[in-house]
């Protein structure tokens, strides 16, 4: 048998305290703990040292169980990152199966679910394990299970699986686990998941066509300059002088003869600019000065600043509501933005609620986001409601970001398909001319 020191839920705030509890090992001792109705926050083994005499001991960190920080108790330097740390394929971290934000969503809806029926949370993994049949999530359910029966706490088990359990995840299920309201939590966190993927999925399918519809102008355009327009213009050979030519065919003619001979240069080098666009983009300072530029632009810019707004706007009044501190959760919704500028922003206003400002002001003073938006947090930050006020502007924002895509949706097609009209035109006006010059040469 052997001595574990553990500190109750709430004994750092003063509610509970410190106290000792003999077990053949940690696991059964946490057990033991929680048949009693207590909730370790943290144990370790109490191993006694001899130092000439019997009686001094010394608390060593043999086996020690960090169950999380406490919700309050994020440190200013640490950030909650995004829902998970790279794309829904592959595999995860460690090699782990790779576990889809979609699956996942899922899941944390059917475990609400399951606790809500009043199961116990290993009866309700082990019960969603048996009826999931993909075998990622039977292996990460599987690990979930080992890891709280040997009584590590949700929170860790999912944070020590990695992707898709992300920092801003983790700490969602540790603030519902530390405040007693883990079903609620999960529930939070499963809206909005399901809200950031449809975000995602509404984003890629309304731009679907204009890319489409891209591609193939492009593809027209390349195959009437190098293909048609030379066809068209080789009876001309010799009988009229380049020199004698009208312009728009002098243009035309030099394209089509620039892209026929050196079309391999021109590949390799749109290749190359692919790659160094990318690593420039990577630089912080360049994607800043580039994303400040989306959202100065008509249309597309109003789409991004709507699309970062709502999900500011959910994922703050999520985070607040499930009891995370103002500070974490500013630093939680941060990290989700896709948009630097927008990231920059949101900075500025963590530091200016740290150094004890209303997160209305300092919000306010970026510019970036809505007076609505300003006024909503205002009106939460007063009357104690935020994270409420937070959601229902998050519906309001996400509504005006689905009208966004709309009106982008619309207006892109139609500007793609007059600029093919006025290239196409423009190679019909050159061979047009070029036969009527040599029609009247010989006539």
């Amino acid at each position: 048998m052997a001595l574990y020191e553990y500190e109750q839920l709430g004994s750092r705030n003063g509610a509970g305290g410190s106290a000792v509890v003999e077990a053949p090992d940690r696991a059964t001792a946490i057990r033991t703990l929680r048949e009693r109705g207590i909730t370790p926050v943290r144990m370790v083994e109490v191993v006694e040292r001899r130092r000439g005499a019997r009686g001094a001991s010394d608390v060593l960190s043999k086996g020690q169980v960090a169950v999380g920080e406490m919700a309050g108790e994020i440190s200013p330097g640490r950030k909650l990152g995004g829902w998970g740390s790279g794309g829904l394929g592959g595999r995860g971290s460690g090699g782990k199966p790779r576990v889809g934000k979609a699956e996942l969503s899922a899941m944390l809806a059917d475990l609400t679910t399951a606790l809500g029926a009043g199961l116990t949370l290993l009866q309700a993994l082990r019960t969603i394990q048996q009826q999931t049949r993909r075998e990622s999530m039977r292996s990460m359910l599987g690990h979930l299970i080992n890891e709280v029966e040997h009584g590590r706490t949700f929170a860790d088990a999912a944070e020590s699986w990695g992707s898709p359990f992300g920092e801003l995840l983790v700490g969602l299920i540790r603030a519902g686990e530390q405040t007693g309201r883990l079903n609620e939590v999960l529930a939070q966190a499963s809206t909005l998941l399901d809200r950031d993927l449809k975000l995602r999925r509404n984003l890629a399918m309304g731009m679907l066509y204009p890319a489409i519809l891209a591609v193939l102008i492009a593809a027209a355009v390349v195959v009437v300059v190098t293909v048609v327009v030379p066809k068209l213009l080789a009876p001309l050979a010799g009988r009229v002088s380049f020199a004698q030519l009208p312009w728009p065919t002098r243009v035309v003619m030099g394209v089509t003869e620039f892209f026929g001979a050196n079309w391999l240069f021109i590949v390799a080098g749109l290749a190359v600019l692919v790659v160094v666009a990318r690593q420039m983009y990577a630089q912080p300072q360049t994607r800043l000065s580039i994303d400040r530029a989306i959202l100065r632009m008509p249309a597309i810019g109003r789409l991004a600043n709507d699309i970062a707004v709502a999900r500011f706007s959910r994922t703050m009044g999520t985070l607040v509501g499930s009891g995370l501190p103002v500070l974490a959760s500013l630093r939680g919704a941060m990290n989700t933005l896709g948009n630097r500028a927008m990231r920059e922003a949101v900075a500025e206003v963590a530091e200016g609620v740290q150094s004890g400002k209303t997160i209305a002001e300092p919000l306010e003073r970026t510019g970036l986001f809505p007076p609505m938006l300003t006024q909503i947090v205002g009106i939460g930050e007063r009357s104690g409601r935020l994270g409420e006020m937070m959601e229902r502007a998050a519906g309001v924002f996400e509504e005006r970001s689905e009208n966004s895509l709309k009106v982008v949706t619309t207006l892109v097609p139609p500007v793609l398909v007059v600029m093919a009209a006025v290239v196409v035109g423009f190679v019909v006006l050159a061979v047009l001319m070029a036969l009527l010059e040599v029609q009247r040469q010989i006539g």
